[in-house]
């Protein structure tokens, strides 16, 4: 399903996984183990452009190429990422991302 996805157009060797422990700074042991699920997660919970950019931007495409795909300037590039990284810190899309966590994790009531 990945093969031809976004992401694999820019990343041909380094995982979401990896990308996405740098980017919450914690172990990749931790995210979810099936790639397509952290795919559809993503593509469930970021706009297409959010996920392009997201891609683009964790692949180190330059500012000048990004500006020309997405038709605009530097401002608007600048504020576009800021709103990405915004949406990719809350809880509503952190949490599902590192769930093999939780579902490990046993609950005791004492």
């Amino acid at each position: 399903m990945l093969e031809n996805s976004v992401w694999k157009q820019y990343h041909k060797d380094i995982t979401m996984r990896e990308v996405l422990s740098k980017f919450y700074a914690i172990d990749a042991a931790l995210l979810i183990d099936d790639e397509q699920a952290l795919y559809a997660l993503l593509k469930r919970k970021l706009t297409k452009k959010e996920l392009r950019l997201f891609t683009m931007d964790s692949a180190n495409v330059s500012d000048g190429e990004m500006m020309s795909y997405f038709e605009v300037d530097t401002q608007t590039l600048t504020e576009m990422k800021e709103k990405l990284y915004k949406k990719m810190r809350q809880d509503k899309l952190r949490y599902p991302i590192r769930m093999k966590q939780f579902s490990q994790t046993q609950y005791t009531y004492e």
